[in-house]
């Protein structure tokens, strides 16, 4: 089994002997503060924030709400703007440049290549099955001595489907690296996190985010799960104040609004059902993927064509098949009933044009 020491021990050098910048609001954040260089006579606008004043930097209110809500402990929290500042962090502290590697099992969400691009950091992979599970043999094969990461997408992005527990325990409990489990569309899915099992493994980080199942894509707030001495280097190395605001207190509220957030992910989850349905029936769609996120993933001949006539009469979908295992695909985004109905009224019709010579 991995420990927590084999762990830090591939932390780069250098990430591990920074001192990390001092800010302000390290030391003392109440009376009359004349030590930041703020504007002491108030912002230019008016708000119930004191924007005049820097964010609090260690995001102390939001880590012990967000810990409650998943049952997980403060320290064991970063919050970076959306998932991908955590992707970035994670990359910049366990891959030196030039010589680690990161591995990827697409499908999957693509910031993850991106992310590998910018910091010159290799990317090995190890493609799904085409019923997009883990190729376990495949995946220990794709693993080279400088494999630092492993990136794993569940429920997948693409695809919408939750990877099996089991396999992904085999890659952790047999990879002494670190391996990150991207939950973005887990409030969909709930019983299906591996928030906790951060506990159990000292190489396991969770990503998680408040722009799905909370309708809070615009703050931009993403969340890292891990071993607290992880997450000491990850919060080491952000930005000192990377989170505004605005954010923060949007971010609280979001969390206060359990009712309506659980009515919200039933009401997607139900919406989801009723769509599938709707998309069975119709003929030229010929498969539709197993869902557990707010998406379904269809495969239907001339999806390229589709994607496109359907933006011009005013439906955007997502073209997918361009993705591993994914040709003739779409993905789709579980609206309202009223926007369901729109999309296949707009699908059919584009099926007849396709028809007519």
């Amino acid at each position: 089994m991995v420990t927590i020491d084999d762990i830090l021990a591939k932390i780069r050098p250098n990430i591990a002997k920074l001192t990390p910048y001092r800010c302000a609001r390290d030391d003392f954040d109440s009376g009359i503060l004349l030590d930041a260089n703020e504007n002491s006579f108030g912002s230019a606008i008016d708000s119930d924030l004191e924007l005049h004043r820097y964010p609090d930097p260690h995001h102390a209110k939001l880590c012990k709400a967000y810990a409650a809500y998943r049952g997980v402990n403060p320290d064991q929290l970063f919050f970076g703007v959306g998932s991908d500042e955590a992707i970035d962090n994670i990359i910049r502290i366990f891959c030196e440049p030039g010589q680690h590697s990161l591995l990827i099992t697409p499908p999957t969400y693509g910031m993850y290549k991106v992310s590998a691009n910018i910091n010159n950091v290799q990317i090995s992979e190890a493609p799904l099955t085409k019923s997009f599970q883990l190729d376990i043999p495949a995946l220990k094969d794709a693993i080279e001595d400088n494999t630092r990461i492993i990136f794993l997408c569940s429920p997948n992005n693409p695809t919408g489907n939750t990877l099996n527990r089991e396999d992904v325990l085999e890659v952790l409990k047999n990879f002494d690296g670190i391996v990150v489990v991207d939950e973005a569309y887990i409030d969909f899915c709930p019983d299906k996190t591996f928030a906790k099992d951060v506990e159990d493994y000292p190489n396991l980080v969770v990503l998680q985010t408040l722009s799905k199942a909370f309708g809070m894509a615009g703050i931009r707030l993403g969340a890292a799960i891990a071993h607290r001495s992880i997450i000491r280097f990850m919060r080491s190395i952000k930005a000192p104040y990377n989170l505004n605001s605005y954010t923060l207190n949007a971010g609280l509220e979001a969390l206060a609004a359990n009712e309506k957030v659980a009515k919200s992910v039933k009401a997607l989850n139900d919406e989801r059902v009723w769509l599938s349905e709707q998309l069975d029936v119709i003929p030229e769609v010929e498969t539709i993927f197993p869902s557990d996120a707010n998406f379904l993933l269809i495969r239907i001949q001339k999806a390229k064509q589709i994607y496109y006539r359907s933006a011009e009469l005013g439906v955007v979908i997502r073209y997918r098949g361009d993705q591993m295992h994914c040709e003739e695909t779409l993905r789709i985004t579980i609206g309202t009933r009223a926007e369901n109905e729109e999309l296949l009224k707009v699908l059919k019709q584009i099926i007849q044009e396709l028809k007519t010579p």
